[in-house]
């Protein structure tokens, strides 16, 4: 689809599910702003996916490029304190998205390092103090300080829950908030083994699948095997993609209100582009391909 399609498409989808979770104003004093929420979220979603990442970016994006459809668009620090005031919403958003168009009974699980600042300055870090922690980088094969995200995904690619704790938080502890209401098959690496999660998945029925350790007798056909751990890198996708596009990993907010906010809206961002690719019969996670020049 062109860019104009794009904006178009993302403004009528978050209409219809805004108009449904908002069912009364949100303000009840002083002036309403001039820009709606609606096209505040749209173009928040539409920066995250350009890698604009930054409120001020796509402030400035949209006042030299778009400004005869958001005539209203006012100074960047209003865009900007109206942007944070919506991260509800924009996370009410994303549950709702989510559950509309990512029913499904496969699921993949895994985590993502969101590091506040180098880690020789991390002793000196202020800003987190209290909430990040430390913790190690498999990929990157070093040590850092801030937070993990952990995100489910479908078989689809989709993010369908998600959450960050500090780095040092047992990724198999956070596990059993962000599978809440799924059931079904749930594939995960190796740093998720152990028994009781396992038995506690079982209650939820989900059935939790892992690579097994060197020292760990498996029984279970190979091939079967092969094909789950072929189909669990479509996390690590959607993981570059949070990295790479998105920006996750580069932490601007100096509080952890404002950190949530970004989080949040990236997340929406990607769920949009999904939703718009299966719209199109597009192959869900190639973002790459959504807009055509």
């Amino acid at each position: 689809m062109s860019i104009h399609e794009f904006i178009i498409s993302i403004y009528l989808i978050i209409e219809e599910v805004y108009l449904l979770i908002v069912t009364k104003p949100l303000r009840t004093r002083g002036f309403p702003p001039a820009l709606s929420d609606i096209e505040i979220i749209t173009m928040q979603i539409f920066g995250e996916f350009l890698s604009l990442d930054s409120d001020k970016n796509i402030w400035m994006y949209f006042k030299h490029n778009w400004i005869e459809w958001f005539p209203q668009l006012g100074s960047y620090p209003n865009f900007c304190k109206h942007c944070a005031n919506l991260w509800n919403i924009n996370q009410q958003i994303t549950a709702k998205l989510s559950s509309r168009f990512g029913a499904d009974n496969i699921h993949f699980m895994d985590g993502l390092p969101i590091p506040v600042c180098r880690y020789a300055r991390a002793k000196k870090h202020r800003n987190f103090k209290a909430s990040a922690g430390f913790s190690y980088c498999a990929a990157k094969q070093e040590k850092y300080y801030g937070f993990k995200g952990h995100i489910v995904i479908n078989l689809s690619g989709m993010i369908t829950n998600y959450t960050f704790a500090p780095a040092n938080c047992d990724e198999r502890d956070v596990a059993p908030e962000i599978t809440q209401n799924i059931y079904g098959l749930l594939g995960a690496d190796k740093g998720y083994i152990r028994p009781e999660l396992k038995q506690y998945f079982r209650h939820q029925y989900l059935d939790l699948q892992t690579p097994y350790r060197r020292n760990m007798v498996d029984l279970r056909p190979k091939e079967s095997i092969r094909i789950l751990m072929n189909a669990r890198r479509k996390i690590e996708t959607v993981i570059g993609q949070l990295t790479d596009r998105f920006n996750t990993q580069k932490v601007r907010a100096k509080d952890l209100w404002h950190l949530t906010h970004r989080i949040v809206r990236k997340i929406l961002s990607h769920t949009l582009s999904v939703i718009l690719n299966m719209k199109l019969g597009n192959p869900p996670i190639q973002l790459e391909t959504l807009i055509k020049s």
